[in-house]
């Protein structure tokens, strides 16, 4: 009885040191949350300095606000969205533009030879003609175009911001994902190393007689399910850097490196602030004013149709043998046809000012439901990351302790410590994939307020 007691006191120990400063790791769970299964594979570590191979370079750090700033400079679509405004911008000086003006030239005279223009010497009526014709608009036209066309660049403009934005959100998605992946791979790879070494020890005390062939095989098991886990870790991480190179406009198999470590920040703001930065800086709902104004401006164009354009011109008569004449002639266009024209395109202008003001009813509404959407993602997210942290992980670290101790009296079989292990590592991975939950949500916020919610 005192030889099996001493021999499980000895694979039991190979247990507990591996598994050395629980307690002090479930006190720094709400820290750090993974420093349990981290502790235990350095304890490990440690404690196998024979044949540890030299670490590998570490890979390079690439930060959020470089990834952004590339974004911004190399991506086509931002690039002709800037043209675009640029369109719209040189758009404005044409509108404000009088009409341009006519020059005429003929000649009453003989039919042949025409040319120089040859004239009847002697007759009045015949001579050389040579006028312009430039045409005015009614006063105030002219001014509105010019209003109208300034408004329609501002709209270009916001909806140039809304892409940028738009951008920048796909990017921090994207940054989050990739350092989420990032921290699960570190996570179940650690977990794995630690597992190969609890197959080593059920295989060591079954070797010996002294444990279940059943606790090796599911050691392997679980280091099985790990592997595939890795596997589809790796798709996933490689699928999330491609997106980053095409949002980056790079070739799809550039490096990337590795995301900044990311921590659980506070974010402040309630959901009625966000709604007030919304309706004062979201882009699209400045575009849309523009709009509203542009079709102001085209009711009062439309009014103004009601009255007549002018035309003013300069006419010079050439007649050889005869004095030169000179001319003036002022035109008017009569709007006879209002009833046609002029009042039709006034109900069409004012129909198109009420639909663009019930877009703008639309737009605010869709808006506030998206805002409220991502504010709930956010917020839940950052809950669940700190119930993680401050309850469960640390409950599950504790629990572990429990279960190590329960194996080292005989209380406890090796399959339970086992599915401890696990059950702490899946919250490990549940509590990052929330914290980068949380900073994905509020990155797809930022293109409805208008501003950047992260320092």
């Amino acid at each position: 009885m005192r030889l099996r007691r001493t021999e499980r006191w000895a694979a039991c120990m190979l247990v507990a040191l591996a598994l050395g400063n629980v307690n002090v790791l479930a006190q720094e769970a709400r820290a750090k949350p993974d420093s349990a299964t981290a502790r235990v594979a350095e304890s490990l570590g440690e404690r196998e300095a024979h044949g540890v191979e030299a670490k590998r370079p570490a890979p390079s750090v690439v930060s959020l606000q470089a990834l952004v700033a590339e974004a911004l400079a190399q991506n086509p679509e931002i690039r002709a969205m800037q043209r675009s405004f640029d369109a719209m911008r040189a758009r404005v000086p044409q509108a404000k533009a009088l009409p341009e003006p006519m020059l005429n030239v003929g000649y009453m005279g003989n039919a042949v030879p025409l040319p120089p223009f040859d004239v009847q010497k002697g007759d009045p009526a015949s001579g050389r003609i040579f006028s312009v014709t430039q045409e005015v608009p009614y006063p105030g036209k002219l001014s509105l175009k010019g209003r109208m066309a300034n408004v329609e660049s501002e709209a270009e403009w916001w909806a140039y911001e809304q892409a940028r934005l738009n951008l920048v959100a796909e990017v921090k998605d994207a940054y989050f994902d990739l350092a989420y992946l990032h921290k699960a791979i570190e996570t179940v790879t650690r977990n794995k190393g630690l597992l190969e070494k609890f197959a080593r020890i059920a295989e060591a005390a079954y070797t010996v007689g002294k444990g279940a062939q059943q606790d090796a095989l599911k050691a392997q098991v679980e280091i099985s399910k790990l592997t595939e886990q890795l596997t589809l870790l790796d798709q996933r991480r490689q699928l999330a850097e491609a997106r980053m190179n095409s949002l980056l406009f790079r070739e799809q198999e550039t490096p990337l490196g590795v995301p900044e470590e990311f921590k659980p920040r506070d974010f402040a703001l309630s959901l009625t602030d966000l709604k007030e930065l919304a309706v004062a800086s979201y882009p699209v709902l400045k575009a849309q004013r523009r709009r509203i104004d542009r079709q102001q401006y085209n009711v009062q164009l439309a009014r103004k149709e009601f009255y007549p354009d002018f035309t003013v011109g300069l006419t010079y008569i050439n007649r050889p043998g005869m004095p030169e004449m000179y001319g003036v002639n002022v035109g008017v266009k009569l709007p006879l046809y209002f009833w046609q024209k002029q009042r039709p395109a006034l109900a069409e202008a004012a129909a198109s000012a009420g639909a663009e003001r019930e877009r703008m009813e639309n737009i605010t509404a869709l808006l506030f439901f998206k805002i409220k959407d991502r504010y709930l993602a956010a917020t839940t997210a950052g809950r669940l990351a700190k119930l993680y942290s401050t309850t469960i992980i640390p409950q599950s670290s504790l629990t572990l302790e429990s279960a190590i101790a329960g194996y080292e009296v005989g209380k406890l079989d090796f399959l339970s410590l086992l599915d401890n292990l696990v059950t702490l590592r899946n919250y490990e991975l549940s509590y990052y994939e929330q914290l980068s939950n949380v900073e994905k949500a509020i990155a797809a916020l930022e293109p409805f307020v208008g501003v950047n919610l992260r320092p």
